[in-house]
């Protein structure tokens, strides 16, 4: 179980060792998925987003990556993926569950509109960029939460490993 999460449990990343396709150490599996939940759940405490979604979201968003380069598609196929899951495994309300299904097909749409749990998410990933040696850009970011000059700060060490 990842450290003081009730919704992603053991059973649960071994869904998703197992879907992965890439490295699970890569720039796009478990150490990005980490912190992506973190940031989201610090965002979270200021946004009022719901934090399993959020959790939920770092872990599922990049799931059906088939490749680190461009890959369009992928969001979308990680929310086709959650919809073909059994009720039991994602254990959020319908409409938490449309909203996780509509971030993770939209996160690299560069959108900043939306709800703000899907905003929160989306701030989440992009505040992980520095993995990639890119600095977030406020105009890329959703809430004022985000674009904090501490939560950058903060976030952008984080992402530099």
């Amino acid at each position: 179980m990842v450290a003081n999460s009730v919704v992603i449990t053991e059973e649960l990343l071994e869904l998703l060792r197992n879907k992965y396709p890439l490295s699970w150490n890569g720039i796009h599996g478990f150490p990005h998925w980490i912190r992506v939940r973190e940031n989201g759940l610090r965002l979270a405490e200021i946004t009022g987003a719901s934090s399993a979604m959020v959790e939920y979201f770092a872990f599922f968003h990049d799931i059906c990556r088939w490749d680190n380069g461009t890959d369009p598609d992928h969001g979308q196929r990680a929310a086709d993926y959650i919809n073909s899951l059994d009720a039991t495994i994602i254990t959020l309300p319908a409409i938490d569950l449309e909203l996780l299904k509509y971030a993770c097909a939209n996160h690299t749409k560069g959108m900043v509109e939306g709800d703000i749990a899907v905003q929160t998410c989306w701030d989440a990933d992009r505040l992980d960029l520095g993995r990639v040696g890119i600095i977030p850009n406020r105009r890329y970011l959703c809430t004022d939460a985000a674009k904090r000059q501490d939560i950058l700060d903060w976030a952008y060490q984080r992402s530099l490993g």
